[in-house]
């Protein structure tokens, strides 16, 4: 192990810095922290490229069981000015996101996002996705990155399994894909409707939902009923109970 770094200016602290303020490039490392999604993204079999702990949290490598000779020891002061969270827990790691392919198994259940814009809706989609056992999640162009920093701590380390694709939604009608559109109003009941074989459950924007356009490609609409006096649903809850509405058709014989 090396002498603690002092510096704000180390060029390792550099790289940790931008990566957890979200001003990384295409195919540079991407940063996580905390204990948690570090052991997530260990058991996902996701090497680190480089692990940051603060010089008072060295505990956390041998229950991370990581190999101290690799690690970088920031003081107290230096880990503060790179941390991304109000109570930061001393340990962070620099990674290479997983390259994943949509699957090309039948019967696939995909959960496509058009134009969400909220991290944190992206990361809890991501989560329900995996609870629920779709396939992958698609991102078309202009929704928001799943490796943005909240989205990451949002998925819980499910973005760490679950395959994220960007792909234009007409390529996955080409697949023949079913695109199953969530509108606020006038759709069926996801109880009536078919949410077997390949079909992908789509969720537009949180502001303005989907556009006409999106839901012009559409198979299918469809509308999560609320007997009570909220018109809509947030977009990651909607999204978590289509999930769950499909899951549950796929697990009746």
């Amino acid at each position: 192990m090396d002498a603690t770094i002092t510096s704000r200016a180390n060029a390792r602290v550099k790289v940790l810095r931008a990566a957890l303020e979200g001003r990384r490039r295409a195919g540079e490392p991407v940063a996580i922290e905390g204990p948690h999604l570090i052991a997530e993204a260990m058991r996902s079999g996701i090497a680190l490229e480089s692990a940051f702990v603060r010089e008072d949290a060295l505990r956390m490598l041998d229950e991370l069981h990581m190999d101290a000779a690799r690690v970088n020891v920031l003081s107290r002061d230096v880990f503060a000015s790179v941390s991304a969270t109000e109570n930061a827990q001393g340990i962070a790691a620099l990674i290479a996101p997983p390259e994943f392919a949509l699957p090309s198994k039948k019967g696939r259940l995909l959960l496509a996002l058009a134009g969400l814009q909220d991290p944190g809706n992206m990361g809890a989609l991501v989560r329900s996705a995996e609870a629920f056992g779709a396939d992958a999640v698609v991102i078309t162009p202009g929704t928001v990155d799943a490796w943005n920093q909240k989205a990451v701590r949002a998925s819980a380390g499910s973005v760490f399994r679950v395959p994220v694709v960007s792909m234009e939604l007409a390529e996955l009608r080409a697949q023949g894909v079913r695109l199953i559109a969530a509108v606020a109003l006038d759709g069926a009941d996801p109880d009536t409707l078919n949410l077997r074989g390949d079909c992908a459950l789509l969720i537009g924007n949180e502001g303005a939902g989907l556009n006409d356009e999106q839901i012009a490609m559409a198979d299918a609409r469809v509308t999560i009923p609320c007997p009570g006096t909220v018109e809509s649903l947030n977009a990651a809850v909607a999204g978590s109970l289509l999930l769950y509405a499909a899951s549950r058709q796929r697990r009746v014989r």
